[in-house]
């Protein structure tokens, strides 16, 4: 195995040695490298030899210092694929006719650990298990969705979904954190099957740093797949109820609840959201677990420091539907501080594109957005969350860019962070 060296960066530990670009990468102390992994683990040290396809190179770096190569790909090598077919999967849902990149489904423990993607763990060998352990590759997110073997095979469609807790224990065992998924999809997994899944990860212990629940998302593209239900009020209201009763009694035997509930369960269930204190540290941000109490926290911190223009230019916000009574607050809160001198539109864009089940910001289309705002009587500035954006672009998941919105509609775009202190700065333009 060998990797081909694109880019030496400047003034790196390679670049002092000679390592150039164009060199390939054969092995570090007499490891050899596969990928990005054994890259990371192996150069930890301060001393290496390090083998490329022309000559072997000593170097002398501080412990931990990156060497400073960048390869073809990030993994360098190809990403794994899933071997599974979820009945859930959001992917199998996406309408024909979207950029490939979209309908590719990875399950990568690198990725897992690298990037924060939440595996199956279906995929993994014995090798691949042996040399997480070995390596201490931690922490680990896992989409676990059930415990009990047989359902989640069916959940999953996968001969060797049964693996998981198996899997798993080993990992907990060898000190490696953990952090679990399970999408609630009513009939399958939801109630008493949750009930058993939640008890059987805490069973596995103090690595089980966090557990996500959270609702099944359905579009209208669904012609042929599983006949899924979807999460209604009285699911909603009960899977928090159970997920509280949980929470509630691993708080009394460790510092935090470890189980939480994302957002969208308490926008459906009617409930007001729970406290910053609830969440013990956001453990799971990524899921939508207390994404909107944090926002708020940070936006009346921000609040109560910022000093407020004599006069701030009227804008209007577009969100998903779920998002728009939370975002409404925020502005209440600010124009009461302004003594109400700002005016300021909340606009709910309903999603055409997947279906009025979706109701999140971060899929909202820009085709949808310009077919609920055309013809409005909208300010000069228009605020988005940046989420809609596919990451480090301006352009939409319909590959509708940020400019084409703004000649449409004939307004200013201002894509925002999911940050309060930077949302508040948007609102007032400074």
């Amino acid at each position: 195995m060998s990797a081909y060296i694109k880019e030496v960066e400047n003034g790196s530990p390679a670049q002092r040695a000679g390592i150039c670009a164009g060199d390939v990468l054969i092995g570090i102390n007499g490891h050899r490298v596969r990928d990005v992994l054994d890259y990371k683990f192996y150069s930890y040290d301060s001393r290496l030899e390090v083998e490329l396809e022309r000559k072997k190179i000593k170097i002398r770096k501080d412990e931990g210092e990156d060497l400073g190569l960048v390869f073809e790909t990030y993994l360098m090598d190809k990403t794994k694929r899933c071997a599974n077919n979820c009945v859930f999967c959001f992917v199998d849902q996406m309408p024909k006719g979207m950029r490939e990149t979209l309908y590719f489904k990875d399950d990568d423990s690198r990725m897992s650990f690298l990037l924060g993607n939440y595996i199956s763990l279906t995929n993994l060998s014995e090798d691949d298990i042996d040399r997480i352990i070995r390596m201490h590759i931690s922490p680990i997110n896992v989409s676990v969705h059930a415990t009990d073997p047989e359902i989640r095979k069916k959940l999953v469609r996968n001969p060797r979904a049964g693996e998981c807790m198996g899997i798993m224990r080993r990992f907990c065992e060898a000190g490696i954190t953990l952090n679990c998924q399970i999408v609630v999809c009513p009939g399958l997994n939801d109630g008493e099957v949750l009930k058993a899944s939640v008890s059987d990860l805490l069973s596995l212990g103090e690595y089980i740093e966090s557990v996500a629940v959270v609702p099944v998302g359905i579009t209208k593209h669904r012609d042929g797949l599983y006949p899924l239900l979807p999460v209604t009020k009285e699911i909603a209201a009960e899977t928090i109820r159970i997920v509280d009763e949980f929470g509630e009694k691993t708080k009394k035997e460790r510092w935090d609840r470890v189980v939480y509930a994302a957002d969208e369960f308490y926008i459906k269930a009617g409930m007001p959201l729970p406290g910053n204190s609830y969440y013990d540290g956001y453990p799971q941000l990524g899921n939508g677990v207390g994404l909107m109490t944090l926002l708020h926290e940070e936006f009346s911190d921000a609040l109560d420091y910022t000093e407020i223009p004599g006069s701030i230019e009227p804008f209007a916000v577009a969100t998903g539907v779920s998002a728009a009574p939370f975002i409404r607050k925020l502005i209440d809160e600010l124009q009461e501080k302004c003594n109400n001198i700002i005016s300021a539109e909340v606009y709910a864009i309903k999603n055409e594109f997947f279906g009025e089940t979706v109701d999140v910001a971060g899929l909202v289309t820009g085709r949808d957005l310009i077919n609920t705002l055309r013809g409005k009587t909208l300010a000069k500035r228009l605020l988005i969350p940046e989420v809609m954006l596919r990451h480090g672009e301006n352009v939409f998941l319909d590959d509708i860019s940020v400019a084409d919105v703004e000649r449409e509609l004939n307004v200013k775009v201002v894509p925002v962070e999911n940050d309060g202190d930077k949302l508040l700065s948007a609102m007032l333009a400074i």
